[in-house]
């Protein structure tokens, strides 16, 4: 026992000494080539306790609890501001947030991840399979690594794995680990309920591929076509009432929500949607194999 105890703290302390070495240098967000992902967009209520605080395409979800807020993803570097603010329509407070999660640790949905985490001192929770690359900036990453710096690093405050329960008040959610995408996406499913109803909610990360190269080739990561079956397999066993997912665009958000739209939770409950997004992306995954 005491072995291991010393041997996670030495993990610790690597992580913690090359994210204070990559703090020094610069940044490099990637351009911009998706507008949409720094367009403002309303915040608005989901279901129950789960709100969009996100831009026009990339989700941010803050979930709210007697003790405190959970948030789930920041998007740009350029978005901390958007999200306080976002936060702050909805009548809730940045300072509340106690938890900060992510769906993969890309730029796209970590760009403002530290920042908000010196704002708030709220704790980052990451899948134990994406820890590095959260601690790097996203330098070994295996698709879009190799460029420089592209987040700001961050030590997780605790590694989660498949199964594990984040608590908070009277929520309890789920992460389930879903790879491929990055080696630690993730996904998230737990209970909410308003005056009508209860529902279990899925929080997804869709696991599209986002390299050009052979599988076979990419050395860095030599279990990604396992990763990619298991979570495409997994994914459609899943059982739920509303789902969403890391990307607006991915959830058909615009067409089941308009600004300034009356609370709808029943317009997320859209099983057909999840089926066919994930049969497409079982073609593109197949469609890779086959290509290559």
């Amino acid at each position: 026992m005491l072995q291991f105890l010393w041997r996670t703290i030495a993990f610790a302390n690597i992580f913690l000494f090359t994210a204070v070495s990559l703090q020094a240098q610069k940044v490099e967000e990637p351009k911009l080539t998706v507008p949409d992902w720094a367009k403002p967009y309303p915040p608005f209520r989901i279901a129950g306790n789960l709100y969009y605080v996100g831009t026009y395409d990339l989700s941010c979800f803050l979930i709210t609890t007697s003790k405190g807020n959970i948030l789930i993803n920041t998007g740009l570097a350029n978005s901390a501001i958007q999200i306080k603010n976002n936060i702050r329509t909805l009548g809730f407070k940045l300072s509340d947030t106690k938890i900060l999660l992510t769906t993969q640790a890309h730029y796209d949905h970590l760009g403002a991840m530290a920042a908000i985490k010196k704002m708030t001192g709220a704790k980052m929770m990451v899948d134990e399979a994406d820890a590095a690359v959260l601690a790097n900036g996203g330098t070994t990453d295996y698709a879009l690594g190799g460029k420089g710096v592209m987040f700001k690093p961050l030590v997780g405050d605790r590694l989660l794995h498949d199964g594990d329960t984040i608590r908070l008040g009277e929520i309890q959610l789920q992460m389930l680990h879903h790879p491929g995408h990055t080696k630690g996406s993730c996904s998230f499913i737990f209970k909410t309920m308003d005056a009508q109803k209860t529902y279990t909610v899925l929080i997804a990360n869709m696991p599209t591929i986002v390299t050009d190269k052979n599988f076979s080739k990419i050395s860095t990561y030599p279990g990604i076509v396992n990763d990619y079956a298991y979570t495409l397999k997994a994914m459609k066993n899943l059982v739920f009432d509303i789902w969403v997912a890391s990307h607006a665009s991915q959830f058909d958000m615009h067409r089941k929500h308009k600004p300034g739209n009356a609370y709808n939770p029943s317009a997320f409950i859209d099983k057909a949607g999840y089926d066919g997004q994930l049969a497409d992306l079982q073609k593109q995954y197949e469609a890779h194999i086959n290509r290559h």
